[in-house]
């Protein structure tokens, strides 16, 4: 997975991928090398998404929250928009 420095460096179809990692395990990691990795993915999500609640987002959803990667990105944008932050860039 290339990391992007800001969030909006990621198209939202970039960012699903991104967040796909946490939901699914693509690459059968196990022990140390799972948790360092998915550390490595927590700490990048909490450094480039500015809403309060950070990799929260991902490991405890609010009541009636999607608990998947489409949900995560919609509470974002949600906060980005009500917040007057600059989203994903445009899809390629």
């Amino acid at each position: 997975m290339n990391l992007k420095i800001t969030l909006q460096e990621y198209s939202e179809s970039e960012f699903l991928e991104y967040l796909n990692e946490f939901f699914n395990n693509p690459n059968n990691l196990k022990d140390e090398e799972f948790e360092v990795y998915f550390d490595r993915l927590t700490e990048h999500f909490d450094t480039i998404v500015e809403h309060p609640e950070k990799s929260d987002l991902i490991y405890y959803p609010a009541p009636g929250i999607e608990d998947s990667p489409e949900g995560v990105i919609s509470v974002i944008k949600t906060w980005l928009r009500e917040n007057g932050k600059p989203g994903f860039r445009e899809e390629p």
